[in-house]
């Protein structure tokens, strides 16, 4: 396949709005447009790590309803955090992170999230994913987020040709335009979710459909 030009990809960007405004949109958008908060979302996103949407909707949600500063959450015991948090998957782990990651951000940096993708990537449990979305969604840094959807979308549609996030984040850099690298992720998690699963994608009712090769699909419906 030829690569993608800069118009198709806009061609392909201006579609999946498109699909998406009828959708929900991801928790994590949703806690940046409500409470424009880089610490809430910074939060959530650990939180959302191998757990569904809507478990963590409502876990964050719980969690805020009890304290929602660094200096809030890191006075809550880990027990407190882990049961507000629950059912979220490794939620033991987590409220052990969340509760280190508050210290650490009052500690250290006056109780801020630090606008740094090296200060960011220091507190524990949280990686490339987790970081880039806060810099590009908390604080609008050009950063490209690359989860399952993103990394799976990529490939199928032929942007990209990698076999890891971190390898489809470095391609997606060389491929997409500065000002689409923050909304991306959105675009593409919320296409993963209603459209393009991870197995037996919606093809035939597909907005995309005339422009996606399907690299890797065998089966879809």
């Amino acid at each position: 396949m030829k690569p993608w030009t800069g118009v198709q990809i806009r061609e392909l960007v201006a579609r999946m709005e498109t699909a998406r405004a009828g959708w929900r949109p991801t928790t994590l958008t949703e806690v940046e447009r409500s409470s424009r908060s880089p610490f809430r979302l910074l939060i959530s996103c650990v939180i959302s790590l191998r757990t569904r949407d809507q478990v963590t909707h409502e876990a964050s949600k719980r969690l805020y309803a009890l304290a929602d500063t660094p200096g809030g959450i890191a006075s809550l015991d880990e027990s407190v955090i882990a049961q507000a948090i629950y059912p979220a998957g490794f939620h033991n782990t987590k409220a052990r992170q969340i509760r280190e990651i508050c210290r650490i951000l009052e500690e250290e940096h006056g109780g801020a999230v630090p606008p740094s993708e090296e200060a960011l990537l220091r507190l524990p449990g949280v990686g490339r994913k987790t970081a880039n979305l806060v810099l590009g969604l908390g604080f609008g840094i050009p950063a490209i987020c690359v989860d399952t959807h993103v990394h799976r979308i990529s490939n199928r549609l032929g942007l990209v040709d990698t076999r890891t996030p971190e390898a489809t984040e470095r391609a997606l850099q060389q491929v997409l335009p500065t000002d689409l690298w923050v909304p991306v992720n959105d675009l593409m998690v919320t296409f993963g979710q209603n459209q393009c699963h991870p197995t037996s994608p919606r093809c035939s009712t597909c907005t995309l459909a005339d422009l996606c090769p399907r690299i890797g699909v065998t089966r879809n419906r």
